[in-house]
Parts: C-alpha cells; structure tokens; sequence
C-alpha cells in the first residue's frame, strides 16, 4: 500500500492511513496485505507527486523513485496498491524501469472488484490472477 504524500503526510496523518489499510484488508483479506517499512507517515514519495510526474525530468523523477522502488521489492508483494492516480503512474514506470516484476492496482480497481462490478474493458492491466475474479459484464446485465 503506497500512503500518498497528499492526503497522509501533509493532510489529515496516520489515522487515514489507517483508514486506508482498513479498507484493503477488507478488501484483500488481511493475510494478503503486506505493508512497506517505514510506512503511513513515514512512508517513503513515489517521486511522481505535486506535478513532478508532468515535469518533463523523467531521469530525475526515476532516479528519485528508486528508493521507493526498493522499498517495494522488498516487500515481495506480486502488486503495489495506489490510491493516487500520479503514485499508480510512477510506481509502474519504477517496476518496468528498475525490472521489479511487480503490478500496481488501483485502490478503486479493488474495490471495484470486490464488489463484482469491475467490467472487462477495466480489467486490461490486471495480472493473469485478477482478470477474471468475479466478471461482470454491464453490457449482458438484465
């Protein structure tokens, strides 16, 4: 789980972090969740936040990214859970540049999934493992 600068270190903190974690276990299952060390607060930036993803200095942003990209792999999670769309966007450039071999979902695609509701043109980026947990298809529904 990547605790997005925004909304925990330089707005409401720990305890929606906390809320995070809450809601991927939930969805997950808490025996799947493998958490970053440091983390909430402490939590190391993607480096692609507060613009720098647009910025234009892709070499920078990556060479940043790098601590986070090994905090990841050290977790030998299959998936890195983003709430924030830049973190989503910088951390899969970090696992195809630095060859992590790991997937990066959504928050929103979980849950989504969870519920059963995650259409198959959403799917796309998903591993082999997720594609077709629980498939709805809107365009078949009654």
């Amino acid at each position: 789980m990547q605790d997005p600068c925004q909304i925990v270190r330089k707005s409401y903190g720990d305890a929606i972090a906390d809320d995070l974690r809450f809601v991927v276990k939930s969805v997950v299952g808490e025996e799947n969740f493998i958490d970053m060390h440091p983390n909430r607060s402490n939590n190391y930036c993607c480096g692609g936040g507060g613009g720098f993803l647009q910025s234009g200095f892709k070499d920078q942003r990556l060479a940043y990214g790098l601590t986070k990209d090994e905090q990841i792999k050290a977790t030998k999670a299959d998936y890195c859970i983003a709430a924030c769309h830049n973190c989503h966007a910088q951390i899969h450039e970090l696992s195809e540049h630095y060859e992590g071999h790991y997937g990066v979902v959504h928050l929103w695609t979980l849950i989504c999934l969870s519920l059963g509701i995650l259409g198959p043109n959403e799917r796309t980026y998903l591993g082999d493992d997720l594609k077709d947990i629980n498939v709805f298809h809107p365009e078949i529904a009654v």
